[in-house]
């Protein structure tokens, strides 16, 4: 068996897995499953930002991949499909090179929304927020108004702000307060507060607290430690990019 492949599709199911946004423990455990199918004796590592994978060769000569990962969101569709898949080559391992077709087609076959669907969907959330949170019809309108220019940043403004995710929520968060203060302002919001806090809720990183704290109780510190502090660097981006409006239009 040529293991450099196996290390590759192992790495790669494992790289996949993580640019979804599965759990560290999920990551390991599959790529470790993974090349145990194949009679391998793999030793992964995982955390948020990097995966190493190591196994032996016959001859006692170790052979290691590390891949570095970048800043990404979540992708349920993908996460299931390459579940999906480690599952499937754990029951009936194929032929190295037939896997790694598979692996590779993970991401080209999965649904893609278009940004139109996905600025829909940023609308509609913020507008439910707004009146889960006690507001009324003209707030929901308001709150989808913003939440429309909310994820027109998110989904258009990477250009300016990279992967930065805190000056990225920073600006999306001035914008959803300086846009809740102005609608209220025109008369078309009545509750600056239920359309704010309603929009706002389409930027908090809610996920990535629970896998945070599911990471710290399963032993994972080091995962769990850094996706805690980048929480809190969001939340603290949230809260300083919505006072931004409201300090400049307060009266002194």
């Amino acid at each position: 068996m040529d293991h450099d492949k196996l290390l590759n599709l192992g790495a790669e199911l494992g790289r996949r897995l993580m640019t979804s946004g599965a759990e560290i423990y999920r990551v390991e455990e599959s790529v470790e499953r993974l090349l145990s199918a194949y009679g391998a004796d793999p030793q992964v590592f995982a955390i948020p930002t990097c995966l190493i994978v190591s196994v032996n060769t016959p001859d006692g000569h170790p052979i290691t991949r590390m891949c570095r990962i970048p800043a990404h969101g979540t992708d349920i569709e993908l996460l299931e499909r390459c579940n999906e898949l480690c599952r499937h080559l754990c029951r009936e391992p194929l032929p190295l090179e037939e896997a790694q077709a598979l692996v590779d087609h993970l991401e080209p076959d999965r649904r893609q929304f278009s940004p139109w669907v996905l600025l829909l969907g940023y609308t509609a959330a913020a507008a439910f927020f707004s009146l889960f949170f006690g507001g009324g019809l003209r707030d929901c309108l308001a709150a989808a108004l913003c939440g429309m220019a909310v994820g027109a940043c998110l989904l258009f403004g990477q250009r300016f702000t990279g992967s930065n995710v805190f000056f990225r929520t920073l600006i999306c968060s001035a914008v959803a307060a300086g846009m809740a203060l102005l609608l209220v302002r025109a008369g078309l919001g009545q509750s600056q507060e239920y359309i704010t806090i309603g929009t706002l809720m389409v930027l908090v990183p809610g996920m990535a607290l629970t896998n945070a704290m599911r990471e710290i109780m399963a032993g994972d510190i080091i995962s769990g430690l850094t996706r805690t502090a980048e929480v809190l660097l969001v939340a603290t981006a949230i809260a300083l990019g919505t006072a931004i409006p409201l300090v400049f239009s307060s009266p002194f």
